[in-house]
């Protein structure tokens, strides 16, 4: 916390934009320049990285971030809503010609326009509720019902195959195979810049990965249904002289593809599509939640959903073991029980998991522990168990992660800003580096720019290869004259040897002169000075220092002397009273007689 507060102290302490650059972007002069000439933000990185939010949602911080988001773009950023959204549908609606206008002239104005961040955003955004848009279309054709039911088959003509005509790929599932290779391509492009590591730590690029994998094996299993329907069509119109196949005797596994679904094996590989492309389109909705930072309304609420999710898996450690030991101690209690219960409840390992997780949303009855015998005492245990399962599930572990969930969100609610801005700089970073312009499915042609830079780098990486059998080659001469001086004379021992290899070392980094301090450490020297006078400053209005104690012992011993001083007269005053008190009485006992 203390470096926290460090890094953000020395942030305050800017003055100018060169300050917050170097402090954002560390020492720019031995950094080797970017392609497209902007700032590397090193630091920022680093603070994303570990979650230095208020270095991250500082003023001078965003300032800089905003500058480079709209980049290209300066007149747009002090544009009202309503001209960024007039933006967004103009290049909603000239996506493909602007994609072809980049593939043409990618180095023109109108090339830099596009690869600004703020458009590289909008384009990727457009492009992805298309492909929601075809997901939607996909469905559309069954809104209000299929054309033939389960028991049903309907051909085109009598000689058709039924399983043909219900695997052919549609024009949207087409569309929609063109978009998940696009997006693919792009996966791995990123994974290539950033590395496995880097790319796992994300959790949407997890998220990614698993949708598009999910959609892959969804496209895979629905083409081995097609490619084996098609098979049988190819038998039927070569074997087959039946005008009519329902009245013709097939194989066995050419009749399978002509039944109706009510027919079709558990593990076909159509079912498997269909249900892996449900959990597919789920995802895929799912996933716009990752653009809802860019918003200052949806932003917050984004961060408290992702936040109780974290919650959630945390609970979710107790919650599996409180379950799975009440599902198998219930099971071993009724699994003798099969048919002589009123529900099949706990009867099976499956019906008791059934029960279980039901009965947490109050969707269990009570005579699931039941017995049609009189054998009360397995009954009594079953209530027993049955009710403290409710007791600790319903009552005590989800009114815990109800706590859980509300003190989560009014963290994040607490400091709703810092959180927004954090979550929206990491949005922005992720379209700040070089490449990846083009959105799916328009990325899946290279562009002459993309051609030019693959042969520069293959140009580089010939000549890096070059240099170093160069130098493998003078390394190895000259580590031959040394060992050739070693044997001639024969005095030097194995120890010298390093000693004279350590001096060949230190000798080639002692060849480079030492420099005067950079630009960037006199303005690190500059804001340090200023934070550490800053710093002094607040500790002297804070804290006491040595002349005030001093004046305020002074005060302390004063206050006391003059406490001494009036007791003194206080008790020599009460002296006085009692010597006078004392005379009258003793006059007064003398005059009696």
């Amino acid at each position: 916390m203390q470096c926290k507060d460090f890094v953000v102290g020395v942030l305050d302490q800017c003055r100018d934009t060169e300050e917050v650059e170097a402090i954002l972007n560390g020492d720019m002069d031995n950094a080797p320049p970017s392609e497209n000439n902007r700032p590397c933000l090193e630091r920022v990185k680093l603070a994303i990285k570990y979650e230095v939010k208020k270095f991250v949602a500082h003023p001078n911080c965003q300032q800089q971030l905003l500058t480079i988001w709209y980049e290209n773009l300066s007149g747009l950023r002090q544009q009202s809503i309503g001209v960024k959204c007039w933006t967004v549908l103009g290049v909603s609606l000239g996506l493909p010609f602007l994609a072809l206008a980049y593939w043409i002239m990618p180095c023109s104005k109108l090339g830099q326009i596009l690869r600004s961040p703020f458009m590289k955003f909008v384009a990727h955004a457009v492009s992805f509720t298309i492909f929601l848009g075809l997901l939607v279309i996909n469905a559309s054709d069954r809104f209000e019902g299929v054309k033939n039911l389960p028991n049903e088959t309907i051909t085109d003509h009598p000689r058709q195959v039924f399983r043909v005509k219900t695997t052919q790929f549609s024009w949207t599932e087409m569309l929609i195979m063109k978009w998940v290779l696009g997006m693919i391509w792009s996966e791995v492009k990123e994974i290539w810049v950033d590395g496995p590591r880097e790319y796992v730590n994300h959790l949407w690029n997890v998220l990614d990965f698993g949708m598009l994998s999910i959609f892959v094996a969804s496209f895979t299993a629905r083409l081995m249904a097609f490619l084996k329907a098609s098979k049988a069509q190819q038998y039927v119109d070569q074997f087959v002289t039946n005008e009519d196949i329902r009245n013709a005797s097939l194989p066995t596994e050419v009749a399978y593809y002509t039944y109706a679904r009510n027919k079709w094996r558990p593990s076909d590989p159509q079912i498997i599509s269909e249900g892996l492309y449900a959990i597919a389109v789920v995802l895929s909705f799912s996933r716009i939640a990752y653009i809802l930072p860019a918003n200052e309304s949806f932003g917050p609420l984004q961060i408290s959903l992702g936040r109780t999710v974290k919650d959630i898996f945390k609970f979710m450690v107790i919650f599996i073991m409180v379950f799975v030991a009440f599902m198998i101690g219930m099971f071993n209690l009724y699994s003798h029980y099969l048919g002589a219960k009123y529900n099949p409840a706990f009867t099976t390992v499956e019906e008791s998991f059934k029960t279980l997780f039901w009965s947490i949303f109050g969707l269990s009855e009570v005579i699931s522990v039941v017995l049609k015998y009189d054998h009360k005492f397995i009954e009594n245990i079953g209530y027993v168990l049955y009710g403290v399962y409710n007791v600790t599930m319903v009552v005590v572990l989800l009114n815990m992660l109800i706590a859980m969930i509300n003190s989560s969100y009014q963290e994040i609610e607490t400091d709703a800003d810092v959180e927004w801005k954090f979550a929206r700089a990491k949005l922005w970073m992720s379209y700040f580096d070089e490449g990846r312009t083009l959105p799916a499915p328009f990325n899946m042609v290279p562009s002459p720019k993309s051609w030019y830079y693959l042969v520069l780098r293959t140009k580089a990486g010939l000549v890096h290869l070059c240099k170093a059998k160069d130098v493998r080659h003078d390394n190895e001469l000259e580590m031959g004259m040394l060992n050739s001086r070693f044997k001639a004379r024969g005095e030097r021992t194995k120890g010298e040897r390093y000693m004279v290899h350590g001096r060949l070392r230190e000798e080639s980094t002692l060849r480079q002169p030492i420099k005067h301090p950079t630009r960037y450490q006199k303005i690190m020297k500059r804001l340090i000075k200023r934070y550490v006078l800053k710093a002094q400053v607040d500790r002297e209005n804070d804290d006491v220092n040595e002349g005030e104690l001093k004046e305020i012992k002074q005060d302390i011993s004063s206050l006391r002397y003059e406490l001494l001083e009036e007791k003194s007269q206080a008790t020599g005053e009460l002296a006085d009273l009692i010597t006078q008190l004392s005379d009258k009485f003793v006059n007064n006992t003398t005059k009696r007689p």
